[in-house]
């Protein structure tokens, strides 16, 4: 009996940034709990919302892309216009994201603004949005092992990097996953 692959899934630029957000999914995702999806204009978007906290952060953002790409690299999905340009969502904005999805294959679009992405307007394409604390909370529950490896490394780099301690319901909850804050604080 093979066991199915893992989920596609497209990671929206808000949950690449914040960073402790985009280390937990992609230490996850390497431990086989999906795969990870984006597209070069998500990646954009990613360094966009960096770059309106200062230089520092773009940087740092542009670094962490590079990285990103290198870990991942069959991970990021062309533009596919022609199918962008047949959708409708509430924003227009996220047409790209769902179009990736779509190209990629993809099952999920990993996400905190679910509200852009509407399931009447999802599962005709065989997709769903998923908010990141209830996919991780689903895959804790389902074998604990990675999410709280993926947790661990992510409060010891954060600590690391503030030279404080950080306890792991608020650091988590900030990174907006606070049911999986809960279930592990």
């Amino acid at each position: 009996m093979t066991t199915p692959p893992p989920p596609r899934a497209v990671l929206d630029a808000c949950v690449l940034f914040p960073s402790v957000l985009r280390e937990i999914l992609l230490d996850v995702a390497a431990a086989g709990g999906f795969t990870p999806l984006w597209s070069a204009r998500i990646l954009a978007e990613w360094q966009l919302a960096a770059a309106r906290k200062g230089p520092q952060a773009a940087a740092t953002a542009q670094t962490a892309i590079a990285a990103l790409r290198a870990r991942w690299p069959g991970a990021e999905i062309p533009a596919a216009p022609e199918i962008e340009a047949r959708l409708d969502l509430p924003d227009p904005a996220d047409r790209h994201v769902l179009a990736t999805a779509i190209a990629g294959g993809a099952a999920l679009i990993l996400t905190r603004n679910l509200r852009d992405f509407p399931a009447r307007r999802l599962a005709p394409e065989g997709l769903c949005a998923r908010a990141p604390d209830d996919l991780l909370m689903e895959l804790w529950l389902a074998d604990p092992g990675p999410v709280e490896t993926a947790v661990a490394r992510a409060v010891a780099a954060t600590e690391a990097a503030s030279g404080r301690a950080q306890p792991v319901r608020p650091l988590l909850k900030r990174a907006g996953l606070p049911r999986l804050g809960k279930a592990l604080g």
